[in-house]
């Protein structure tokens, strides 16, 4: 099969010399030869090294996608087996893989495609045109590598309606691939059981990139008096409450997440002791601290406040304030787990924001743990948007 070659302009390519995977449209000097959009393309340096074989695709910014470095490398079933293969095993050593993340994109070299497993349903994501050719193909590889370890997939979900398509000059799509099946299934993590709905929960319907964060949390919440900010389905709240909180509030301002919440603290049976209510957390916070409450554990888990460089300062306007309210409502000695999940809030800038919001408050921070996202997600160094969750737990004092 004839590639089209794409020769970079001199001194570009930074990215992928370094072993990132994508190049943008401004580091393309020429192509030669005929393609469509969603081809397979050879990269070549300016002087006609050879970098690699991507997919192209005109409608975007990152104009082509890696994947990869081996120019002779065909790109056909036996690669696709390869890299899921490859994929499976490596969760298989370093998460619980009931339910995880199977497939991270670019940090799997499988660029533009999520697959999440929940017990026995696969969640696909896919967000760029060239992997969406392959996603079939891919899914029906994983079903038969996860048959031979005795897990049979009862059905896949396809959750490709995120905003980020239409960039790639795709339209937004869902549904199921293969025969259609209950869509609210049942999970179990950290001992702590949901429903996930994966037809219309947020992105794929549950995270599984604060896993072990959650549990975590778990030592503190013993005997604590807790407050979970932006809940989503409940997580953070119920890996409090099953490891023996007093009393556990979980707060998110949609209420389809907060009545999913409810019934996943019925299914835990801890209905009693965690509720939920739907409100917006920048208002609810300078409300809970005009009564005078306190708490001894906060969690803040906000969305991310930037989704590009452009509204990064409003993003850091929006963390200082979360982080220096939560700060006034934890209890002397008590303790903040809070995070970020947006990759253009870098580690400094969001330790910084932190830093300032108690320095405000006259609060002094004594660090327990710093983490990121779980081992599922991997980081791929050189690939910046594969390391996005940044997660503390301090211990919040008084100024002594």
């Amino acid at each position: 099969m004839n590639n089209a070659i794409v020769t970079l302009k001199k001194g570009e390519g930074r990215t992928i010399k370094s072993g990132g995977m994508w190049i943008f449209d401004n580091e393309i000097a020429s192509i030669m030869g005929s393609f469509t959009n969603g081809d397979i393309v050879e990269i070549h340096d300016f002087d006609g090294y050879p970098m690699g074989k991507g997919f192209i695709n005109q409608n975007s910014r990152i104009r082509i996608r890696l994947m990869t470095k081996n120019i002779h490398r065909e790109i056909d079933s036996d690669f696709l087996y390869q890299r899921v293969r490859e994929s499976w095993e490596y969760r298989k050593k370093v998460v619980d893989t009931t339910s995880c993340r199977v497939i991270f994109g670019e940090a799997d070299f499988l660029p533009g495609l999520v697959i999440d497993k929940f017990s026995d349903v696969l969640v696909v994501e896919s967000l760029a045109l060239g992997i969406d050719r392959y996603k079939e193909e891919i899914v029906n590889i994983l079903k038969e590598l996860l048959l031979q370890d005795g897990i049979s997939i009862r059905g896949v979900y396809e959750r490709s309606d995120a905003k980020v398509r239409l960039n790639e000059g795709m339209e937004r799509v869902k549904g199921f691939i293969g025969d259609e099946f209950d869509t609210n299934v049942e999970i179990v993590e950290n001992g702590v059981k949901y429903i996930v709905d994966v037809k219309d929960g947020q992105k794929t319907g549950f995270f599984l990139d604060q896993k072990y964060n959650r549990l975590a949390i778990q030592k503190l919440c013993k005997n604590a008096c807790v407050l979970d900010c932006f809940t989503h389905t409940g997580s953070f709240a119920l890996n409090a409450g099953i490891a023996g909180a007093r009393k556990v509030i979980g707060v998110d301002a949609s209420q389809l997440a907060v009545n999913q919440a409810t019934e996943n603290a019925k299914l835990n049976r801890l209905e009693d002791i965690v509720t939920f209510r739907c409100q917006d957390v920048f208002e609810l916070l300078p409300q809970l601290e005009a009564a005078g409450e306190k708490f001894d554990v906060v969690i803040l888990d906000p969305p991310a406040f930037t989704k590009s460089r452009n509204s990064i300062k409003n993003a850091v306007k929006g963390y200082r304030e979360i982080n220096l309210r939560a700060m006034k409502l934890v209890r002397d000695g008590g303790f903040l787990a809070t995070c970020s999940c947006s990759h253009f809030m870098s580690y400094e800038l969001f330790t910084e924001t932190i830093n300032q919001a108690a320095r405000n408050v006259h609060k002094r921070l004594r660090q327990v743990e710093f983490r990121t996202q779980a081992p599922d997600h991997p980081i791929l160094w050189a690939a910046d948007e594969s390391y996005y969750l940044k997660f503390y737990i301090f211990q919040v004092v008084e100024e002594k």
